[in-house]
């Protein structure tokens, strides 16, 4: 059952705040969680110290890497090392991302999942590198900016404390799993545009509108010098894969 209240008593006898944060919220999920990508009423842990991963499921293999607190950014969180997530993008490897509020009496308030195929590089911000005297000094990690994420690639689970039902959670996964198709180094195109679709802010829109984000698209590829045409290109892949339909005379309607 996917209940929202958690058991504090799993971290009994841990006594940093951050430990005994992760052991409840950790402890939660598994036995709670289930997975969005298939039927699963289950994750699996990982072994500690996985990198990057603390769940999978043992029926698809869907990777989960859960980030929790009492604070509740939907604009950016941190992450892991910019360069391993680079690389992690790039490989197609980066784990569904869960991110998760909870309460001072360890209930669930709002938890949302990034599905793995929705990260692009534009939503991965480099953080400045740590000063000489840290003892990590010169290492440098990374924010990622829900901001610059699509809609379609937030999914909410639980919101101010309402569980969503897992059919529908399942459903909003399924419509745009089609993504996940995509070749991975072209991928971050289509995510872009689709995003600067959203902020146009209309449902309907026309191609002139559209090339609105062609100075933003230029500062994210800047090796691009064909920015308008690959604008129409990935119109049309989002007309295939089925977010935005053709209306005509240059015109579309997001789906």
């Amino acid at each position: 059952m996917f209940t929202l209240q958690m058991n504090p008593t799993v971290a009994e006898g841990y006594k940093s705040n951050s430990q005994v944060a992760r052991r409840i919220t950790e402890g939660w999920a598994t036995e709670s969680l289930y997975c969005i990508s298939c039927k699963s009423e289950r994750v699996i842990p990982t072994p500690n110290n996985s990198a990057a991963i603390d769940f999978y499921c043992g029926i698809c293999s869907a990777a989960y890497q859960l980030k929790a607190s009492k604070r509740w950014d939907e604009r950016r969180v941190p992450d892991a090392g910019y360069e391993a997530m680079v690389r992690a993008l790039h490989s197609d490897s980066v784990p569904n991302l869960l991110l998760m509020q909870y309460t001072d009496d360890w209930a669930v308030k709002n938890l949302l999942v990034v599905p793995s195929f929705f990260f692009s590089i534009s939503a991965v911000e480099r953080r400045p590198p740590l000063g000489p005297n840290a003892r990590r000094a010169g290492w440098i990690g990374c924010n990622i900016i829900l901001s610059k994420i699509a809609d379609e690639g937030k999914i909410r689970l639980v919101s101010d404390g309402n569980a969503v039902a897992a059919e529908s959670v399942r459903a909003d996964y399924d419509r745009i799993r089609p993504i996940a198709r995509l070749d991975v180094k072209t991928r971050g195109w289509t995510l872009d545009v689709l995003r600067i679709v959203h902020k146009i802010g209309t449902r309907e829109f026309d191609l002139t509108t559209a090339y609105k984000g062609e100075n933003e698209l230029a500062s994210i590829y800047p090796a691009n010098k064909n920015i308008r045409p690959k604008i129409r290109q990935q119109l049309q892949v989002l007309r295939d894969l089925g977010f935005i339909a053709f209306l005509g005379n240059g015109r579309y309607r997001l789906l």
